[in-house]
């Protein structure tokens, strides 16, 4: 159990490294002047008028984040029982919003999340049920947002862009198409295991697993197989109203996350969108955070401001004004995150892993 101890707070300390923390920046800032040079134009922000009107957008903006944070903390303190208590629910929040900040977007904050509740002293056990819980309903959002999106919104609006041929249309259908159905397929497997026959699917995890091209990860595929069976017991249990409030959170805190864009448009372009517009916005959206799942780059940096400008930027007077708005839109939803961390980890690791909390664990 110390060499445990050891390994996992070994692994949160490599992640607060200053070159982990700078590495997004540097790349996010590469992009962006790469573009800036290829577009930058100083006519382009004449456009651009800042008021008080603008500044109240802005605060709408940060608070669409607060929103969308303060949704996550409601829904982990539901899915602790109130265990937790409002603080140390926070705290959960931000390690695990600035792990996702620093690993590619694929993998997310997810794999050390149930390290980051444990240590708030809730049992292993239902750790795991918590973060699991919070993966299906987060799919949840997406696979019954994204459908409704599509009935919504015109289709050529939606897909097509000016000076885009249509294989590159086709291409982004086709990328969407893909993405859903991946997360379509994960979400009913992981349905199947924690509602209706866990140890069905690790049995069928098992077989997979046999095949000599996966068989190196059977073991880890054998402790996801006893996670699904343990946490079946402490999900199916719980009541309808559970479930309500806890996807009654993950919506608030999606859809804030998805309305920071829009805010950020009305900032300095009063009157422009209508309602139609916005809604299409908020789609794209949804579109994009598909493309960043492949990202390869930490919190999907750089990949990021390179989409918002091309998919969002015809919504916008330029190439130059949109690139300056996709720099507006990550120092407001993603740079925070980094500083914050960068804050409160340390504290975190060494009031969780330190001498004291050893000869605690050795007592009990």
């Amino acid at each position: 159990m110390e060499e445990e101890r050891k390994d996992d707070g070994q692994q949160l300390t490599r992640k607060i490294k200053p070159y982990k923390i700078i590495y997004p920046i540097v790349i996010g800032l590469a992009v962006v002047s790469w573009m800036l040079y290829d577009e930058f134009d100083p006519k382009a922000f004449d456009s651009i008028t800042f008021t008080w009107a603008s500044a109240f957008w802005l605060f709408v903006a940060l608070l669409c984040m607060f929103t969308r944070d303060l949704g996550y903390v409601i829904r982990i303190k539901i899915l602790s029982g109130g265990k937790l208590t409002w603080w140390q629910s926070l705290r959960i929040i931000f390690l695990w919003e600035f792990t996702s900040a620093v690993t590619p977007s694929a993998i997310g904050g997810t794999s050390l999340a149930i390290l980051f509740v444990h240590k708030e002293g809730i049992g292993v056990g239902k750790s795991s049920a918590m973060v699991m819980a919070t993966s299906f309903l987060d799919e949840l959002y997406f696979i019954i947002m994204f459908p409704l999106i599509l009935l919504c919104v015109n289709q050529q609006d939606l897909w097509y862009m000016s000076d885009t041929t249509q294989a590159v249309v086709d291409s982004l259908i086709l990328f969407a198409v893909i993405g859903y159905a991946v997360k379509f397929i994960y979400l009913v497997i992981l349905s199947y295991g924690l509602f209706r026959n866990p140890r069905g699917l690790k049995y069928l995890l098992m077989k997979l697993f046999k095949w000599r091209i996966l068989r190196k990860w059977r073991h880890s595929a054998n402790e996801a197989g006893s996670d699904i069976i343990r946490n079946s017991v402490e999900l199916r249990s719980m009541p309808f109203s559970f479930w309500l409030k806890t996807f009654g959170a993950t919506f608030i805190s999606w859809t804030a996350r998805y309305w920071v864009v829009n805010a950020i448009l009305v900032a300095f372009w009063f009157g422009r969108y209508d309602w139609a517009q916005h809604f299409l916005i908020f789609a794209r959206q949804l579109v994009m955070w598909i493309m960043m799942l492949v990202s390869p780059t930490p919190g999907g940096s750089g990949f990021a401001e390179y989409v918002f400008s091309k998919y969002l930027g015809e919504f916008l007077p330029n190439a130059g004004v949109a690139i300056a708005m996709a720099i507006l839109w990550r120092l407001i939803s993603y740079y925070p995150y980094l500083f914050i961390g960068a804050f409160i980890v340390p504290k975190w690791v060494a009031r969780s892993f330190g001498k004291k909390t050893s000869q605690k664990n050795t007592k009990k």
